[in-house]
Formats: structure tokens, sequence, C-alpha cells
């Protein structure tokens, strides 16, 4: 998400992420402006809970004090599970299939990705999608799980676990 690679996320960081994911996706001046607000906002509440020195920039400390948090806050966990189905779900019918969610995952890596492998992995019934239930069992488990096995790890696609873990 870091789009100047200076180590820090700041606001720009989350509008340039927007601007990719609305290159990649099919527009509509509805679903774009829902989408700006969704991801504008989640960059609100990241600012507000992890920027401790109040300096309008977050390091990767200040966001992992957060996630380690994440685990006694399923709330806000899910909350934010509701409002990215939401952006993920371009047309709207209730599912994430896998070509929705192969750009999520190219909106926020800023380069094209096969997601073939990866898509079945988290489409843990086998149908094809993956339902708001579902996203958000793999949303958890993503931000406030501790398995590196669970499906869930790998929602953003696929990339090398640090040593030690998460």
């Amino acid at each position: 998400m870091d789009a100047n690679a200076d180590g820090l996320l700041e606001e720009a960081d989350f509008a340039a992420l927007t601007a990719r994911w609305l290159a990649v996706r099919d527009r509509d001046p509805e679903r774009d402006a829902r989408l700006k607000t969704i991801m504008m906002g989640w960059w609100s509440t990241l600012l507000n809970t992890s920027d401790l020195n109040r300096d309008n920039k977050v390091t990767l400390d200040e966001v992992l004090l957060v996630v380690d948090r994440l685990g006694t806050m399923l709330d806000v966990v899910a909350g934010t599970a509701r409002a990215m189905f939401e952006a993920v779900d371009e047309n709207g019918d209730g599912e994430i299939t896998a070509d929705e969610y192969r750009r999520l995952v190219e909106a926020w890596s800023g380069r094209r990705v096969n997601t073939d492998e990866i898509f079945p992995l988290l489409d843990t019934d086998g149908d094809g999608r993956l339902s708001k239930a579902e996203f958000a069992e793999l949303w958890t488990e993503f931000w406030a799980g501790n398995d590196p096995d669970a499906p869930g790890t790998w929602v953003f696609g696929r990339f090398d676990l640090p040593v030690g873990g998460r």
C-alpha cells in the first residue's frame, strides 16, 4: 500500500490505492464513489487508531500495534469486512467472483497477478464464489487470526510469510 515506498502510510498512499483499484475494474460513477468512500474511510480509521505521534503518517510498527489488538476487537474487524466486501463485490450481487478477487489483489499489489491458485484456497465450499459470510471469516482469519495455515492468510494473495510467522 506504500505507493511511494517511503516506509510510511499516508493519505496519498490510500488515494493511490483507490486510483489503482478504480483503474482495474469496470467503471460506474455510483460504485466508484462508494469505493472511494470506503477506502478513504479506512485510511481515516487507520490513522485515528494507529498514528501514535499524530504526524498524519503511519509506520509499520504503529500498524502492527493495532493488528496485535484486533483479536479483541472482532466487531471492528467485522465492520471492515463488511465494507471491504461491498468494495470488492463490484456488481453488487452479494458474491465475490474469482475475477473480482483478482482485481482486488491487483489493485493492492499494483501489478498484474494470477490468482487462479489462490482463489480455490479461499473458496472453502468450492462453489466458485465467496459469500459475505465466507469473506468475513477469511478477513477475520487474516487480520485477527494466528494460524498461518488458515485460508484467510491468503486474502491479499500469495506472499512469503516472515520468518517466525506473522
